[in-house]
């Protein structure tokens, strides 16, 4: 188990307080945080996880999903363990839901990190498959390394770091983040036994920062599907965010609780389909489904003249027709893009 000072806590009389994330755990001599990654040894609050791999791969950005940023590029993505969410339909279970496996991943350091991007000729990083705000301070170190050498740095996330610790990822070098909607106020209480406000609160100061912002929300049958539901979010993207954020709706899969304890069905294609309506119909001008193998949503279109300016085959990008001005060729609409 590789252990390293964490950088965001601070001492009150009998224990610690983790400023990571906004569970804020206050945390007692030889306990654990929520998330079981962070623990107080001696007064001394330590993340169990620094370099700690789980999971590790050379993605398409698209995979992540990034449809906006760099289109066309690779990011070298890991994960480790555990989570600071309790969603019961969650996709990558068999790491966010056993932080006892802490210590059993390959242990991959920030330079080591940084050497195997090159290997891969990766363009950027990506922390994600759990929660990356658990790995805070190595994807601080990482980033400041990718940075000296002009990679592009991102984030797969929740979003219930604290400001904080969102402001020091971006001083650090955070480029993008895909921050996951899960469903409205209630659902996320509920099922994830968080505070939507803050996940709000944070893709707005990161947009503010000027981190590049996509938003995915993974549509679960009977559960966040209903159209006021979505109608919700999506006034919400274009009132704080605008209307040209991009906006991923993908199909859930049954996972973890939602398959063996209450079973609950895939996704049908036509209930993605109907929410991508809703969500163009609100004004989200870039709507894309996800978790589909092929489909003519997943293409981007100029809002404009509705012609397809990048063709997708699932994660391949096969048709680009954009220069660097990011103006459609056919009509000079402005697209919200990064190249």
């Amino acid at each position: 188990m590789t252990k390293r000072e964490c950088l965001l806590y601070k001492r009150e009389k009998n224990y610690l307080v983790c400023f990571t994330c906004e569970k804020r755990c206050k945390i007692y001599d030889e306990q654990y945080g929520f998330c079981k990654t962070r623990k107080n040894l001696d007064g001394v609050l330590y993340t169990l996880i620094y370099g700690d791999i789980s999971s590790i791969s050379a993605n398409p950005i698209e995979k992540k999903p990034f449809y906006h940023f760099y289109p066309g590029t690779y990011a070298l993505t890991v994960g480790s363990w555990s989570c600071n969410f309790t969603c019961p339909w969650c996709q990558n279970h068999e790491i966010s839901k056993h932080p006892e496996y802490s210590g059993r991943g390959k242990k991959i350091f920030p330079n080591e990190f940084i050497n195997l991007m090159e290997f891969y000729k990766c363009q950027g990083t990506c922390i994600s498959f759990n929660e990356p705000t658990l790995l805070l301070e190595y994807a601080i170190d990482v980033f400041k390394l990718a940075k000296k050498k002009k990679y592009y740095n991102t984030f797969v996330t929740n979003g219930y770091m604290t400001e904080d610790a969102l402001k020091i990822l971006y001083d650090s070098g955070l480029d993008a983040m895909n921050i996951d909607i899960k469903g409205t106020e209630d659902i996320v209480k509920k099922y994830c036994s968080a505070d939507l406000k803050k996940v709000w609160r944070n893709a707005i100061l990161a947009e503010k920062l000027g981190i590049w912002i996509e938003l995915t929300t993974l549509i679960i049958p009977g559960i966040n599907d209903k159209e006021v539901q979505i109608k919700n979010i999506a006034k919400r993207i274009k009132s704080d965010m605008g209307d040209d954020v991009p906006w991923h709706i993908t199909g859930y899969h049954p996972a973890y609780d939602f398959l063996n304890k209450k079973y609950v069905p895939p996704t049908p294609e036509v209930i993605l389909e109907r929410c991508i309506e809703i969500a163009k119909s609100e004004g989200i001008k870039y709507t894309y489904i996800g978790n589909i193998l092929e489909h003519k949503y997943q293409n981007t279109y100029c809002p404009s003249c509705k012609k397809v300016l990048i063709r997708r085959s699932g994660f391949d990008v096969v048709e680009n027709l954009f220069s660097a001005n990011k103006l459609c060729p056919i009509c000079g609409y402005k697209i919200n893009i990064i190249f």
